[in-house]
């Protein structure tokens, strides 16, 4: 497909999409030239149309899948209510919904493993198969029948599996005590048996999903929970057969990390995810010149006051960005964690010139 030229036709508002959180302003759509799925499709094989600023993805995650409702993240055609969030997960184990931090947690305390090496006496794997995924399918027809990056998560997934499982103190000592690394390496690989088979029933009863995320935190404020060594060794061989997996079936795998975990960059390369997105307390802007041509990072602009700086210092400003952030062939995401500045200023001048600079790619793939 041809990367069209810029028109300023397409500067035209043809339509809004509702902020993500209740009080956060709507965001107009310009009248693209592809859909929004294909400018981040053409953004993950590295030939973008324009920045891609996360309005060009949906949010699916249906409560047919436990872990969703337990973890209180579920986006789908009926949506389920606060009071039914929590509960157990797909092996059981019980989530408690804490609505002033708006997510859960298990219940701490009483460890459903208090050593990795009982996985295999006391772990009960679930029956992917006795899921209601035809009734799923059928109920969220309408509501991925649209022209967005339809994203699905596998929430829960490695090391924050181990910890639902054995709470955190004793899944950061299973990680680096050999007497139980051996247990902890095997659990990750029949975990990625499992989430292969999750994928493959995403793939056979809603074709309308282009991509995975998998949630799986790895730092606190200041540093990582555990050594990019133990990363590499216990995490990364494990989830690359997973992305491997993904990749094979024409897909695209987006890893989901909190933490100052700018150290396990290079693990995440490794481990085969396409694009990841720190939060704030990560140097983006680094890691895009470190990392940007081996996983797309989501880049955070250099913030500014919105209330206070002119409509000529907010373009220049998005002028910045497409040119340091914006290289065709090395594209960005624009982060989540940088959507201050999105003002109606900043956003048009970001579209326009990134439009600009990528239409001088030949081709979108």
């Amino acid at each position: 497909m041809s990367n069209p030229k810029f028109d300023p036709k397409e500067l035209k508002i043809v339509g809004e999409i509702p902020g993500f959180f209740p009080g956060m302003p709507s965001t107009p759509l310009f009248d693209f030239p592809v859909t929004r799925r294909e400018a981040y499709i053409a953004t993950m094989k590295r030939k973008p149309v324009w920045a891609i600023t996360n309005i060009e993805t949906g949010m699916f995650l249906p409560k047919l899948y436990p872990d969703n409702v337990a973890r209180a993240f579920t986006f789908e055609a009926n949506p389920i209510t606060r009071e039914q969030f929590g509960g157990k997960d797909i092996f059981g184990i019980d989530w408690i919904y804490i609505d002033t931090a708006g997510g859960s947690m298990v219940k701490p305390g009483s460890p459903f493993l208090k050593d990795a090496n009982e996985w295999k006496e006391k772990l009960k794997w679930p029956d992917v198969d006795s899921w209601d995924w035809e009734g799923s399918s059928k109920a969220n027809k309408e509501y991925l029948n649209n022209t967005t990056y339809n994203l699905t998560w596998i929430m829960n997934g490695y090391f924050e599996r181990l910890i639902s499982f054995m709470d955190f103190e004793g899944a950061a000592i299973a990680l680096i005590d050999e007497e139980q690394q051996d247990a902890v390496k095997e659990i990750f690989q029949k975990l990625t048996d499992l989430y292969i088979k999750i994928v493959d029933k995403f793939i056979e009863y809603f074709p309308q999903v282009s991509g995975f995320t998998v949630h799986d935190d790895w730092g606190s404020q200041i540093e990582p929970f555990f050594s990019p060594a133990i990363c590499e060794e216990m995490l990364v061989p494990a989830m690359r057969r997973l992305t491997d997996y993904i990749h094979s079936k024409g897909l695209y795998a987006d890893f989901h990390c909190c933490g100052h975990v700018e150290r396990q960059v290079p693990n995440m390369i490794a481990a085969g995810w396409d694009s990841w997105s720190g939060m704030a307390m990560n140097d983006t802007q680094m890691l895009y010149e470190k990392y940007g041509d081996k996983i797309i990072i989501g880049v955070i602009p250099d913030q500014f006051d919105p209330m206070t700086t002119s409509e000529a210092d907010q373009r220049a400003a998005a002028a910045k960005y497409v040119e340091k952030f914006c290289k065709p062939g090395k594209p960005s995401i624009l982060n989540f964690y940088g959507a201050p500045v999105l003002t109606p200023a900043f956003r048009e001048e970001l579209y326009k010139l990134s439009r600009i600079k990528y239409s001088e790619t030949e081709s979108i793939g």
